[in-house]
């Protein structure tokens, strides 16, 4: 879509670009059913049977309704790149024992982005099953991931030929040190963020759990933190609670926990700390039955982050009795 064909509107109170002609068009853009919502244009009805022939103009200021359960909220949604989603939890698509277990898994957890490397075509069976065969890219967000990359070139060339391949701009960048602990290369991983984002990219970043670097990357044009918990595929768990604390708070980009998740408890610990979102790949595709893993992940995260909102109480060093001491028989 040419950013010139566009108009510039206000649609529920935030600024909105659209190339619709009509209302109606606006409303399917949004996946929305025309028959099915109530519009007001620069303060005035537009009835629903002329949505179809209502034009959408530049400057145009919309307000667009549909009903809902009796004072039930929207909900708790986080935005990368102007991108809005519900689940915040990610998963990977490595490791499972089939692809039917993946999307099976997938759909347990409730996530609505998966991460996905960029790998070769088997040129000697072109017609073998692919991962689309089994998660819809029109229904689950791919993350094109450079997982395996050790340079910061070779992440580059991955991600030019994941977004030749499917139009992809949002992308996940990782740069790898070396292969015992696959721990982030920080200056190479800077100088493939700053290319990426000059060349159109949105890149979500796997990085050292280091608020200094978390820094460097957001200004150079990372959309997203994410601080490793552990070591990749470790299983270890959160290790450094203070420093992704201070991520959190510097950060003006989402900061997701990635890599060393092994729990449920371990998710919630992240999702306490004040992080938007968890991605993992391990610690559900190598659990015993991935799929009841899946749906124990995707309460985890629910749980911290409901804790998070509500506010946990003062530590203190001495006991606090629940109960009144005075008038005791």
């Amino acid at each position: 879509m040419s950013r010139a064909m566009t108009k510039s509107i206000t649609l529920n109170g935030a600024p909105h670009r659209s190339a619709a002609a009509t209302i109606a068009d606006l409303v399917r853009e949004l996946e929305l059913v025309p028959e099915k919502v109530a519009v007001e244009r620069n303060g005035a009805i537009v009835p629903r049977s002329t949505l179809a022939e209502a034009p959408l103009a530049e400057g145009d200021v919309l307000e667009i309704v549909h009903f809902v359960g009796g004072g039930e909220e929207v909900g708790d949604t986080w935005k990368v790149a102007g991108r809005t989603f519900r689940s915040r939890l990610i998963v990977g698509t490595g490791k499972y024992k089939s692809f039917e277990q993946n999307a099976a898994a997938v759909e347990a957890s409730g996530a609505e982005i998966v991460t996905v490397a960029v790998r070769r075509v088997n040129v000697s069976d072109p017609k073998a099953p692919m991962l689309t065969d089994f998660i819809d890219p029109k229904k689950i967000t791919y993350l094109p991931n450079t997982a395996g990359c050790f340079t910061g070139d070779e992440a580059v060339r991955t991600l030019r030929l994941a977004r030749e391949a499917g139009g992809w701009d949002l992308v996940k960048l990782e740069v790898l040190g070396e292969a015992r602990t696959l721990y982030p290369d920080m200056r190479e991983t800077l100088k493939a963020t700053e290319v990426l984002a000059k060349e159109g990219f949105l890149p979500m970043v796997y990085c050292a759990d280091d608020p200094i670097a978390a820094k460097q990357l957001e200004d150079a044009g990372a959309v997203a933190i994410m601080p490793l918990g552990a070591p990749i595929g470790s299983g270890l768990g959160i290790q450094n609670r203070v420093t992704i604390r201070l991520i959190v708070e510097g950060a003006k980009v989402p900061v997701l926990v990635d890599a060393g998740v092994g729990t449920a408890s371990d998710a919630a610990v992240g999702m306490e700390l004040g992080c938007d979102g968890i991605l993992m790949n391990t610690a559900i595709a190598e659990a015993k039955d991935p799929i009841r893993m899946a749906r124990a992940m995707k309460l985890a995260v629910e749980a911290g982050r409901e804790a998070y909102l509500a506010g946990r109480m003062a530590r203190r060093m001495y006991a606090d009795p629940s109960s009144p001491l005075a008038g005791l028989i």
